[in-house]
């Protein structure tokens, strides 16, 4: 027979049954409704379930079938109107236990029928007893070998044993220890501790406390958990829903009953809030998007899978997962330790059906990863089993328990505060190194700064003292070239530049013609055939100057025009060198000798005179 995919929903009125049944004819299904229990058949399938509460067949149920989707829908009414029935999303402890010939355990428990509550026998017993999370003490008493040997299990309930003798060459991948059949307890937490110890790194601790820019991203993420706030009349277990891959996952599992004493089921709780913890950082830390390190950080992270720990008090448990945060993975700061926390603390507030969804997610995470699926075996399977069946009211004190206790840094023995300490004054003398390195440089930029503008003075007299020799340098050149032009009636050129006139040519005690008569000896220096193009410039530029600047009465004097030019006599070098001056100044720097002279005879169109 094939267990059918299916699914319950319900109103004030019906329970709503959805089973999917593809390739089935439609003239041979079978139904059996009787208070707490009812059964499906169509061959090849066979449905039977232990509802959390009575229906009745009346007349009022009706049935539809839709053969594209192969989909049986069933709507039953309830026996009592109102009604509301819990755990319908709890499928696999709906499917009622195998027949006799399943193998049974050794102890058996009885007054086990489909027409009983679906919550735990066990918790039944002690219902009106306060759940104790604190340590239990008792007197130390030595075992035997015999005893200690006995002794050694693990996994759900510590229930489990020998496991780990048929699969020898995963066990390094698994699990961190190294021999977990002969291992006490008590030997796998000193070891574990003394691992944690010296994997644990100052450098990284600092750098993630004092560069935490990508924490504080992971700090503000919301996980899926947190964005659904169930409403009061919801009670937390219709506000998650399941995916067809998790309907599947449960349907899959085998309904079974757990026989746990005191001692192991807070185990059994401690060690579900170890690994829950672990979970809500792996999801945090990847900001709820698993990756190929997901089942390394969920293993690694709880030392319920890592090292195969029972814890007696949830303090421990807090304890241990702070430890391991510090120690092994990428991001290590104790505020994602308080975060996870209240993660763990939300997830148990919003109820069973929250934790099924996020064991389920470890289950598949573990189930797609090569050696961590041997942890859904020994612990993660048993967990999504067990917690359909558990009491509201145990979560709910766990989830209380948990949001009261406090995690100091001085409860994980790692020196913490210490080295903050230590930070903080070596951050703070460095801060104040650079602070005087700073004044220091800066005294030194200032000194450096009135050294340049006491020595920039001086150089601007040098400057200014060799620039007043290049000048008299410059007059003296000057001179010599007028006299050297004169003399090979050159016209008077300046040596430095060609096209500008000497200034010992340009005042002459002769009176001068007319500019009209300079315009037209120049216009008629222009046409003769013997003069080359630069006698034409340099005819051309005296013509210029002396009809802008050369404003010369015909009645003046030499005397006159002398005593005119004395005071501008330091401006000659200007004058000849920028080639303007203002109209109507005299420029002459010294008593002219051998001027210049350019007039019109009657023997020769342009005569040079001298």
């Amino acid at each position: 027979m094939i267990t059918p995919a299916f699914d319950l929903s319900q109103d004030p009125e019906y329970l709503i049954l959805n089973i999917r049944v593809p390739y089935t004819r439609t003239s041979e299904f079978d139904l059996y409704i009787d208070g707490t229990d009812f059964k499906f058949y169509a061959k090849p399938y066979f449905l039977r379930l232990c509802l959390p509460g009575r229906i009745v067949e009346d007349g009022r149920e009706r049935a539809k079938f839709d053969i594209d989707k192969g989909l049986f829908t069933l709507r039953v009414p309830k026996e009592t109107s109102g009604e509301q029935f819990e755990g319908l999303q709890m499928l696999t402890s709906l499917l009622a236990p195998k027949g006799s010939r399943s193998a049974k355990p050794l102890v058996e428990e009885l007054n086990t029928g489909c027409g009983e509550s679906t919550g735990d026998n066990e918790d039944e017993d002690e219902e009106e007893e306060d759940f104790d999370w604190q340590v239990e003490q008792e007197a130390y008493r030595e075992s035997s070998e015999e005893e200690l040997r006995a002794m050694q299990t693990y996994g759900f309930g510590n229930q489990r044993s020998g496991v780990f003798v048929r699969l020898q060459e995963e066990l390094s991948d698994v699990t961190d220890v190294q021999n977990p059949e002969g291992t006490t307890a008590a030997e796998r937490r000193r070891r574990r501790l003394e691992a944690e110890t010296s994997a644990f790194s100052p450098d990284h601790y600092l750098a993630d406390l004092y560069e935490d820019d990508e924490i504080k991203g992971l700090l503000k993420f919301i996980p899926w958990w947190a964005k659904t706030t169930p409403s009061a009349e919801q009670e937390g277990e219709s506000a998650f829903s399941f995916t067809e891959d998790e309907k599947e996952q449960l349907r899959k599992f085998t309904n079974r009953s757990y026989l746990l004493d005191k001692t192991r089921r807070r185990q059994a709780w401690l060690g579900l809030a170890d690994v829950l913890l672990a979970y809500a950082y792996g999801v945090r830390s990847t900001e709820g998007e698993h990756n190929v390190e997901s089942p390394w950080t969920i293993r690694k992270l709880s030392g319920t899978l890592c090292w195969l720990e029972t814890y007696s008090s949830l303090k421990d448990v807090l304890v241990s997962f702070g430890r391991r945060v510090l120690c092994y993975p990428l991001y290590r700061h104790f505020d994602l330790i308080s975060a996870a926390i209240r993660d763990t603390t939300k997830i148990l507030q919003s109820g069973k059906t929250c934790i099924l969804k996020c064991l389920l997610d470890i289950h598949k995470v573990f189930r797609e990863n090569e050696p961590a699926y041997i942890l859904n075996d020994l612990y993660i399977t048993d967990y999504c089993v067990w917690i359909q069946r558990v009491r509201t009211k145990r979560m709910t004190a766990l989830a209380a328990t948990l949001q009261n206790t406090s995690l100091l840094k001085t409860d994980l023995e790692l020196e913490l505060e210490e080295l903050e300490e230590a930070a903080r004054m070596v951050t703070e003398e460095e801060e104040e190194e650079e602070e005087t390195g700073a004044l220091a440089s800066r005294g030194d930029d200032s000194g450096a700064s009135s050294d340049s503008s006491s020595g920039g003075g001086g150089t601007s007299s040098d400057e200014s003292e060799e620039s007043e020799t290049e000048g008299q340098g410059c007059t003296s050149s000057n001179e010599g070239g007028g006299e050297r032009g004169g003399g090979r009636g050159g016209g008077g050129v300046s040596k430095d530049n060609p096209l500008q006139p000497d200034p010992s040519s340009a005042a002459s005690p002769i009176p001068q013609k007319p500019t009209s008569s300079l315009s037209s000896a120049e216009s008629k220096a222009n046409t003769l055939p013997s003069a080359s193009l630069g006698s034409k410039q340099l005819i051309q530029e005296l013509g210029e100057r002396m009809a802008e600047e050369l404003k010369i009465s015909k009645d003046s004097g030499y005397k006159s025009e002398r005593s005119r030019s004395q005071p501008v006599a330091a401006a000659t070098t200007e004058g000849t060198s920028g080639g303007r001056s203002s109209g109507g100044t005299l420029l002459e720097p010294r008593p002219p000798t051998n001027p210049l002279l350019i007039v019109r005879t009657q023997e020769e169109p342009l005569t040079k005179l001298t």
